[in-house]
């Protein structure tokens, strides 16, 4: 484990022989065992800039809010991505031109990424301070889909689910119809109360867009509040859009 700006940083096994994760970790104050939110990054944008694969992420305006309600954050890197080991394997095409819009490309890497989530559960009971009776999931653009779509594939693990613009394929490609809201509707199954914020004016995922994949999410027997803001695909970046909205979702998850 090491230390760094206040964050802490520990490698866990992934699901491929000699493949090491990342998890960046943020503690609030006070002796553990704390509620946990494991937060999901997003993708690099095009996927074209492998330097970007390279970047750890854990934003610190999520960190920073969940720490003063007393969570700990967990920001797991996935294969390829951040210091975790493996090559990035989440939907990028063969010539090396970026993500793929190809339906089955996409949906490949979005399996391919839920190995890593099936991963850092996993390796839960070797961080004792984060209370597995008080876990949420939560995620930003793809990893807000990973978040509301693995609440429901595995059901019982999580309390909530947290979905800030979450989408798995860009409204650009034609095959996003095919992808994101089957994907969506797989969160369907897990019986629990979700949170999903959505920027206006996302140049990836527009409002109609997002609200159609809640609606069938809530078809599938999904439950959740959608809350629409300014902000676009910033909206994370945006906490005085969001935070009442997180506040009084977390306070209501685990009475007592």
């Amino acid at each position: 484990m090491s230390r760094r700006s206040g964050l802490e940083r520990v490698f866990v096994p992934s699901l491929e022989a000699g493949v090491l994760l990342e998890i960046v970790i943020a503690r609030p104050a006070g002796k553990g065992p704390f509620p946990t939110m494991i937060f999901h990054h997003g993708s690099t944008g095009r996927g074209q800039n492998p330097a970007m694969f390279r970047r750890s992420i854990s934003p610190a305006v999520i960190a920073g809010h969940l720490a003063g309600l007393g969570w700990m954050t967990l920001f797991p890197q996935r294969r390829g991505r951040g210091r975790s080991g493996g090559a990035y394997g989440e939907g990028l095409a063969a010539d090396g031109s970026g993500y793929s819009c190809e339906a089955g490309v996409a949906l490949a890497g979005f399996e391919r990424a839920v190995e890593d989530l099936d991963a850092v559960l996993g390796a839960l009971p070797l961080l004792p301070d984060a209370d597995r009776g008080r876990l949420v999931v939560g995620g930003v653009s793809r990893g807000g889909i990973l978040a509301i779509a693995h609440a429901g594939m595995r059901p019982g693990v999580y309390g909530g689910a947290v979905n800030f613009n979450g989408g798995w394929l860009g409204q650009a490609c034609p095959a996003h119809v095919a992808v994101n809201p089957p994907l969506f509707a797989r969160g369907g199954a897990a019986g629990i109360p979700t949170l999903w914020l959505h920027g206006r004016n996302d140049p990836y995922y527009s409002i109609g867009h997002c609200r159609a994949n809640f609606d069938g999410f809530r078809a599938a027997g999904g439950q959740g509040v959608f809350v629409s803001a300014p902000a676009g695909h910033a909206l994370l970046f945006k906490p005085a859009l969001w935070a009442q909205h997180l506040d009084r979702y977390l306070a209501g998850l685990f009475p007592g």
